[in-house]
Formats: C-alpha cells, sequence, structure tokens
C-alpha cells in the first residue's frame, strides 16, 4: 500500500459486509465516505450492500445519498430513498432529509425533506449523537427552498456555525471554553449517578448519597463545574463531600477549585503523574480552556494503594488502583449497588495524551480484565465518545482485537518496518467478526494504539535513516521552495493536486511550508483555510483530537446546534 492514501473509511467498508454489524457503524462508514468526497466508491459498495442483504433499508437509503451526489438519475436516487423511507423509521428520513436539501431547488420536494429533518429533530434523542449541526444546515436549504426565508433564517442561527464546512457532529468549540463533546446536559445514568455531559472537555459525574454528593474528577475549569454544580441543584440541595480523581490529567483536575470543604482522593501514584504532567509540553490550543494552566498543583487529603472501599451515605464505593491505559495512576471507582463503574481514561484512543511520554498496553489489558471482574451493567468514562462506544459490551472484543495488534507491531518493529507501514497496513482482526460491538472502538483506538507502541518499542534512530539527521519545518520549506522555482504557484498547485487526491493532511504540510517562504501570498493562506476545514470534517468521527487541532488551528468556533 506505501505510496496510498490510507484513509480513514478503508477499515470500516471491509468490516460494515460483516454480519450482524450495526446500523450505527454503517452509518458512520457513510458519513465518513461523505467527508472524504469518496462518492463513486459510496455507489458502488451501498449498491452492493443492498443487493447483499435487500431487507435492509439503511442499504437501500444509502445508495440513494451516493447516487444523488454524482448526480446521476435523481429519479433512480429518489426512488431508493422514498424506499427506505416507507420500510424503517429513523436513520432512511435522517438521509433522504439532507440529501434533498443539497440538490438542487430540493428536487421540488422541500415538504419531504422539511417534515424528515422535522421529525428527526423531535426524536433526536433516539439517533445516534452527532447529527444536529447537519440537521439544522438542511432544514435551512430546505426552507429556502420551500419559500420560508424567515424559518430558514432561524434554522441558519441554530447550525452552530458560518464556516464552509460539513460537520455530522454535536461538537461545540471555542477558543474561550476549549471543546466540548455536545450541549450541556446532566443526564442520571444509574438512580442516583449523574453524568456531567458537555460542560467541559471532560465528563465527571455526581453520585447522590444520604449524606452528601460525591463527584467523580473534576473537570479542567472551575467555571465548567460550577456550571453543572448550579444544574444539580435542580436534583439535590446536598454538598459535595468528596471529590474521587480517577487521574492527574489537566481535564480531571482542573476544576477541583469549585469544590470547597471537601476531601480528595486519588490513587497512591497521583503526586508522581501530576508531577510529570506539570514537565510535559502544553497541550494544542482548544483542548484546555483559555487562561488554564496544564500544570495543575493539587494535594488529595487521601491516596488510595490497594483496593479498598469507602462508604458514604450507604453507598458503597470500590476504589481499585490500576496502572495501565493512559496513566499509572488510575483510579477505577466501582458503585456495587448498580454496577456502575467509572474508569477515567482507562481507555483513551492514544494510549495517553498524544503529546505526553505515558501510556502502556500491557496496563491497558490488566485494567480491561480488572474492570471485566466487575462484572459491570455500565462503564462512565473521562469523555462522552468513550462511554458512547468504549462498552461493556465491547470490552472483551477489544481486548482481544489490541491484544492481536499488539503482536502485529512488535513483530513490524523487529523487522525494521518504519511506522508509516506499520499504520499503512490498516490491521483489521477477523476477531472482531464475532464481536460487532468493539468495531467502531477498534478503529477509534488503532493508529493511536500504533504509534504508541512503536514509539515505546523503537529509538530515536530507526533503520531507514529517520533520526539520524534533524531538519526544522524553515529548512524543508527553503529545500521545497527551490524544487518550486522560488516562486509561490508551485506551493498552491501541489497542494491542490494533493487535495483532488484526497490527502489534505500532506497538502497542509506543502502548503505551510510556501506560507514559511511567501507569508503574504493570499493564495495559499485561503487554500490553507480550505485545507483545515477538510481536515476538520475527516477527523470528525474517529479522531476527536485531530478534530481539536485543525479546528483550533483553523479558528472554527462550534455553538451549540439547536
Amino acid at each position: 500500500m506505501q505510496g496510498d492514501v490510507v484513509r480513514p473509511s478503508s477499515a470500516l467498508l471491509r468490516a460494515s459486509r460483516w454480519p450482524g454489524v450495526p446500523d450505527r457503524l454503517t452509518a458512520l462508514l457513510a458519513v465518513q465516505l461523505l467527508s472524504e468526497r469518496r462518492d463513486r466508491e459510496g455507489l458502488e459498495h451501498f449498491s452492493a450492500l443492498s443487493a447483499e442483504r435487500p431487507g435492509s433499508a439503511l442499504a437501500r437509503s444509502l445508495a440513494g445519498v451516493f447516487r444523488a451526489r454524482l448526480h446521476g438519475p435523481v429519479e433512480e436516487a429518489l426512488a431508493d430513498l422514498d424506499d427506505a423511507a416507507e420500510r424503517e423509521l429513523g436513520l432512511p428520513h435522517y438521509f433522504r432529509g439532507t440529501t434533498l436539501a443539497a440538490l438542487p431547488g430540493c428536487a421540488g420536494r422541500a415538504g419531504t425533506a422539511i417534515a424528515d429533518l422535522e421529525f428527526v429533530l423531535a426524536v433526536r434523542d433516539q439517533f445516534p449523537a452527532g447529527f444536529l449541526h447537519a440537521v439544522q444546515w438542511a432544514l435551512a436549504r430546505a426552507y429556502e427552498c420551500a419559500g420560508r426565508p424567515q424559518d430558514a433564517l432561524e434554522a441558519r442561527r441554530r447550525v452552530g456555525h458560518d464556516r464552509d464546512v460539513a460537520l455530522a457532529t454535536d461538537y461545540v468549540a471555542d477558543a474561550e471554553h476549549g471543546i466540548r463533546f455536545g450541549p450541556p446536559r446532566l443526564v442520571e445514568r444509574a438512580p442516583g449517578v449523574h453524568l456531567a455531559q458537555g460542560y467541559d472537555f471532560a465528563d465527571f459525574g455526581f453520585v447522590v448519597t444520604g449524606d452528601g454528593v460525591v463527584a467523580i474528577d473534576a473537570g479542567s475549569d472551575p467555571r465548567h463545574v460550577e456550571a453543572a454544580l448550579r444544574d444539580l441543584r435542580e436534583v439535590t440541595d446536598q454538598p459535595v463531600t468528596h471529590v474521587i480523581l480517577t487521574h492527574a490529567h489537566f481535564d480531571h483536575v482542573g476544576g477541583l477549585d469549585a469544590f470547597t470543604d471537601a476531601q480528595v482522593i486519588a490513587q497512591a501514584r497521583f503526586p508522581e503523574e501530576l508531577r510529570s504532567q506539570a514537565g510535559s509540553p502544553p497541550p494544542f490550543p482548544y483542548l484546555l480552556p483559555r487562561g488554564r494552566d496544564h500544570r495543575k498543583q493539587a494535594v488529595p487529603d487521601r491516596l488510595v494503594g490497594s483496593a479498598e472501599t469507602l462508604t458514604v451515605g450507604g453507598v458503597e464505593f470500590g476504589l481499585i488502583p490500576i496502572s495501565g491505559g493512559e496513566s499509572a495512576d488510575g483510579l477505577v471507582v466501582h458503585l456495587p449497588a448498580t454496577g456502575v463503574v467509572f474508569v477515567g481514561d482507562m481507555c483513551m484512543p492514544y494510549l495517553g495524551a498524544p503529546f505526553v511520554a505515558e501510556g502502556s498496553a500491557e496496563g491497558l489489558f490488566e485494567a480491561i480484565r480488572t474492570v471485566g471482574d466487575l462484572r459491570p451493567n455500565l462503564l462512565l468514562h473521562g469523555h462522552t465518545g468513550l462511554t458512547d462506544n468504549f462498552t461493556v459490551e465491547a470490552l472483551p472484543g477489544l481486548s482481544a482485537a489490541l491484544r492481536e495488534l499488539h503482536a502485529v507491531v512488535l513483530a513490524g518493529v523487529a523487522d525494521g518496518r518504519p511506522l508509516v507501514d506499520l499504520l499503512e497496513l490498516d490491521h483489521l482482526p477477523e476477531v472482531l467478526r464475532d464481536h460487532p460491538a468493539a468495531i467502531t472502538p477498534y478503529l477509534v483506538m488503532r493508529d493511536g494504539f500504533v504509534q504508541r507502541v512503536n514509539r515505546q518499542a523503537t529509538g530515536y534512530w530507526r533503520a531507514d535513516g529517520t533520526g539520524v539527521e534533524h531538519f526544522s519545518t524553515a529548512e524543508w520549506a527553503v529545500a521545497l521552495d527551490l524544487l518550486g522555482g522560488g516562486g509561490p504557484d508551485a506551493f498552491a498547485k501541489t497542494g491542490e493536486e494533493l487535495l483532488s487526491r484526497g490527502d489534505p493532511a500532506l497538502a497542509l504540510r506543502i502548503v505551510e511550508s510556501g506560507l514559511l517562504r511567501h507569508p503574504r501570498e493570499p493564495a495559499l493562506a485561503a487554500l490553507r483555510q480550505r485545507l483545515l476545514l477538510a481536515l476538520v470534517e475527516r477527523n470528525q468521527f474517529l479522531d476527536p483530537f485531530k478534530f481539536a487541532y485543525y479546528a483550533g488551528l483553523a479558528g472554527l468556533t462550534l455553538a451549540p446546534a439547536g
């Protein structure tokens, strides 16, 4: 595969043909193909899938989506979309509504598009997370087609952004508060167990007991915690008496100042991890709210060195140290009465934060075993996407698949294969056929896992010459400028060509080199912005850190979609 672009959808295409794959994964593949502009491949794939599975309304609907985008016979596309929507309520209506809205004049069926999209909004809680930006954009177009300009204006306002970027996520992002994975909401996930989502980059929990509230983690900013506490007052007026920290990362301890007079509990290696964090590079923009420092100082009142039980107001909290996954100071919180387990960032897809030297594959495997032995009913992670995807049902298959991947990476390292080759393997373990719930979490985790294991198993010189010499970005820019004849046109032409070939990341590298040499060239600056937005689109589903990185560079502000 060397020389080809390995796109995020490549493994999804293969996995979606397996039996028993949930509709959610099929829909994820479709929106990923749309974000990569792979319309012809999408039509071929979903036409074949629809023929293989004549009972699948979703496959028929998606064949219609891609047929319409390729400007083929509109009647055939509409027949696919209509047949699917008549057979099944739900995703077929979302895809028909958004597709009709994108056609010239809404294909004369603005009323159908509006009905579909308003239906989606009416039952939004029954849809997979992450569709509201796209629904509001399509609704604005459909209202325009129907001659309802005021409604179109209102829908456009509810889109949450004004950029030329196709988003099908519920992310909220700005420089002041950073990225959040949806609008703020306090959700009761089990009796007395409330999860604060969308207030902060990280989620945190509140467990109501007979003698007060026990908080699990503290977000990255006291303002975010205080907002959640105000909403919690609608549930209980009891004070927070304890804060249990699952680990020492800035997005889980940065809001501690919002909790006054609460006992803070952490794992025994928490102080060591906190010192390590303080000596690590800062995260990139949008992962940390403006003005917050990743070097948070915190002194727990109580450290947990081995498994023990804390009882507050008649509620038992099992405190179980783990040393793997993301960091060595992990603390799992088990509520035996409800079967809920707070696992922090045990399953962080990057096997630790990607900008920090941490993470352990072996530790992750042991942590998964430890949590599995608890026989939990529900796992609550430190981030919304992890809770949605890394479920109890997913863990056995995920562990088996990652163990296989671990062996593949180490074998590749021993053979002298460079990192790019290991990533281009696009490895999809067959064991996932029997564990469809693990396919999405595996794909979310795979590339970060490969990079982390490779880095930990190699030195700073590689057999292919990587690391032997070092060149700055400015030096590379000089060399490329020489190749291009000393003008900006070669950079722009190459960037456009790479984008058309489906490689916006490499195109961005070229264009940014061009801007180092020709900083006042408006065509390069405009192309850079287009490339950043293309990378935002491409990474919105499977790589939230890349999404945040490129959104920050683009200065993209996302308000909550209405």
